[in-house]
C-alpha cells in the first residue's frame, strides 16, 4: 500500500478542522503559516481566541528538522499538535515537549485516518519578540501608535520595531494582539476562511 503523503493528511486535517470550527465566525485556518521571520513554517495554524499549530510528519517525512521546528513554534503557538504517523509515534513522543498534543494519522485504505492520541495543553511560555516578529511592519507600527510607543522608532529597522514591541508589552498581552492582526490581514497565501 502506498504511503501517505502529506497534502492527504493536510486535506483530511483542514477538512476536520474547518467542521470544527464551523459554527465560529472568529476562526481563521492558515495553510503554511510562517514564524520566526521565515525560519520555520507550520502546516496549518488556526486563529481564533488563541494561536493553534499543526505540524505534519507523514510516513514519507524524515524527523531531522523537528527540532528546530518545535523550538520555534514554542515561541508563538498558544497550542500545539502533531499529525504523525504511526512509524514516528514513539520518536516524535521523545522530541515534542509534553504539552503538545498528539494525532495519529492512519492509513485505511488509501485514505488519512486522524485519531486523537494525546490531548495538548496551553503552552506556558511565549517569545515577545517572536509574537512581535509575526506582525507586518505596517502591523507593528500601528501597535505601537495604538499604545503611544512609536516616538523613536518608526524610521528604524523592523528589528529595533519588534525590538520596542517585546520590551513594552507583556507576551500575555501580545499574543492578544498579534491574533486579532492576524485574524484581520489580508493578502494570507493559502487562506482558508471559515
Amino acid at each position: 500500500m502506498d504511503k501517505l503523503r502529506d497534502p492527504e493528511i493536510r486535506s483530511v486535517l483542514i477538512e476536520q478542522l474547518i467542521l470544527e470550527h464551523s459554527n465560529s465566525t472568529e476562526t481563521l485556518i492558515i495553510n503554511e503559516m510562517s514564524v520566526s521571520q521565515g525560519i520555520s513554517r507550520v502546516d496549518v495554524a488556526v486563529l481564533n481566541g488563541i494561536m493553534q499549530g499543526y505540524e505534519i510528519k507523514s510516513e514519507s517525512d524524515k524527523l531531522v528538522r523537528l527540532p528546530l521546528q518545535v523550538n520555534e513554534y514554542n515561541k508563538v503557538f498558544e497550542r500545539m499538535t502533531i499529525v504523525t504517523a504511526d512509524n514516528y509515534l514513539e520518536d516524535v513522543r521523545k522530541i515534542v515537549p509534553t504539552w503538545w498534543g498528539i494525532i495519529k494519522v492512519s492509513n485505511k485504505k488509501g485514505m488519512a485516518t486522524l485519531k486523537t492520541v494525546k490531548k495538548g495543553r496551553r503552552n506556558p511560555s511565549l517569545d515577545s519578540l517572536a509574537l512581535a516578529q509575526l506582525l507586518w511592519r505596517d502591523e507593528a507600527i500601528k501597535l505601537l501608535k495604538q499604545r503611544g510607543l512609536e516616538k523613536g522608532v518608526l524610521s528604524k529597522p523592523k528589528r529595533e520595531i519588534y525590538k520596542r514591541i517585546a520590551d513594552s508589552i507583556k507576551a500575555e498581552e501580545l499574543k492578544l494582539e498579534v491574533n486579532q492582526f492576524l485574524k484581520t490581514r489580508k493578502g494570507w497565501r493559502g487562506q482558508l476562511l471559515p
